[in-house]
């Protein structure tokens, strides 16, 4: 399981560290993919072709099927970590995520995301009274 949240700093060749305790889960080569907010998504190899195995139950016959699948396997690349822990992230990507200098990297259960920090504090901003709310309606029977 991913958890936490650290900060680091894109560098001018689009590379970013990603936390050692994330890269001991994850692997010398995972999957970064565009997320579904403004952020990206990186998978473990397992675990992305746990996705997979689910997206290819999809009909390909409804559109949002194929518009999911055109955006979600088009920004996808199998990258690999380098000798200082950094990830060279692809200029659409770069892009999808609107990453500048500062960056937030989060745990997500079963995935990391990379955030722009502007936008992963206007993320927590919007949702913060909502919080509860959120709970309140996804855990309607489930106690903790």
């Amino acid at each position: 399981m991913f958890m936490g949240e650290y900060h680091h700093n894109l560098d001018e060749k689009g590379r970013l560290i990603i936390p050692a305790k994330f890269r001991d889960i994850l692997g010398s080569k995972f999957i970064i993919t565009r997320g579904i907010e403004k952020c990206l998504y990186i998978y473990s190899k397992e675990d992305w072709e746990k996705i997979v195995s689910k997206l290819n139950t999809l009909p390909f016959t409804k559109k949002d099927a194929r518009t999911f699948i055109r955006s979600f396997f088009s920004g996808a690349a199998l990258i690999e970590v380098d000798r200082q822990g950094r990830i060279n992230i692809t200029s659409p990507l770069v892009g999808h995520a609107g990453l500048s200098k500062e960056c937030v990297i989060i745990g997500a259960n079963n995935r990391v995301e990379v955030w722009d920090k502007g936008q992963w504090d206007k993320f927590l901003n919007d949702n913060a009274e909502k919080l509860e709310d959120i709970a309140e309606n996804l855990f309607t029977e489930v106690s903790f």
